[in-house]
């Protein structure tokens, strides 16, 4: 019924500046549609960078599951979603934001959780369900104090790290290591965007938050393409899994992925 509370609240949530959270930017500075407009425009590195690592990392799904397509299909909607809630600072754009987060975090660990690591209890298959309604839970729970939910995702974000440490290969921890940079750098500009605004708003530099985004991005492609190393040289090791960096296997800051140098027609079938 239009004029009723229900209305008005149902309509509050797509309203402008309907969220809780406002970061450091200055609002409005660019444009009387966009509120934040650097932190808008950021998102950008989503759509550059999800289909690179779609193509990049194509031969070892397609060697070991093409569900692995679907972390960086994910990460285009919170690319899309993220946009969106700095654009309008709804709490509409907020919710969608940060689960589409918590989503592509559940397709990590239903995806590449080590399964010698699955409690007893736990089957191969039961243990994708079971993240399933995890994941569901938290976000109905997600509603309940909202202005939590991304010190949550963080905290996964370190329970990730924790895993991947006790998985870590000689080997592999150059890459590792540039990883856990990257995902410090990109801690740190978040929490001095959100809790130093006013220093930052003295130096006029108000652009954590949009640095965060891109740090966050590639310290997901590098630690997707980590996570798909270990993975397959446990799962596929027929395939001899390497790692390279495009566009220069020399340049160390490059975006890294997995090569398959072994024959996969030696498959074992069985």
């Amino acid at each position: 019924i239009v004029g009723s509370p229900w209305s008005e609240r149902v309509s509050g949530v797509f309203a402008y500046e309907s969220s809780k959270v406002d970061w450091c930017e200055e609002n409005y500075r660019h444009s009387e549609h966009v509120v934040e407009y650097f932190n808008t425009v950021s998102n950008l590195i989503f759509f550059i960078i999800s289909p690179m690592m779609l193509y990049l990392l194509h031969p070892y799904a397609r060697e070991r599951h093409q569900a692995v397509h679907l972390v960086w299909l994910m990460m285009v909607f919170v690319g899309v979603f993220s946009l969106y809630f700095h654009m309008t600072l709804s709490f509409l754009g907020q919710m969608l934001d940060e689960l589409s987060i918590l989503w592509v975090l559940a397709l990590g660990y239903a995806l590449w959780f080590p399964r010698r690591r699955f409690p007893s209890f736990i089957k191969d298959r039961s243990f994708g369900r079971l993240v399933l309604i995890i994941t569901a839970l938290t976000t109905v729970s997600s509603f309940v104090k909202p202005t939590a939910n991304a010190y949550v995702l963080n905290v996964f974000g370190l329970q990730l790290l924790y895993v991947l440490r006790m998985e870590m290969k000689q080997y592999a921890l150059r890459l590792a290591k540039r990883m856990v940079a990257l995902w410090v750098l990109a801690i740190t500009c978040w929490i001095s965007d959100r809790f130093g605004c006013a220093f930052w708003q003295e130096l006029n530099f108000c652009y954590l938050h949009g640095i965060w985004h891109i740090l966050i991005v590639m310290a997901v492609a590098y630690g997707t393409t980590l996570i798909a190393f270990l993975d397959a040289s446990y799962e596929i090791p027929y395939s001899l899994p390497g790692i390279q960096y495009w566009p220069c296997d020399q340049w160390e800051v490059g975006l890294p992925h997995i090569v398959l140098k072994g024959n996969t027609k030696l498959r074992k079938e069985c």
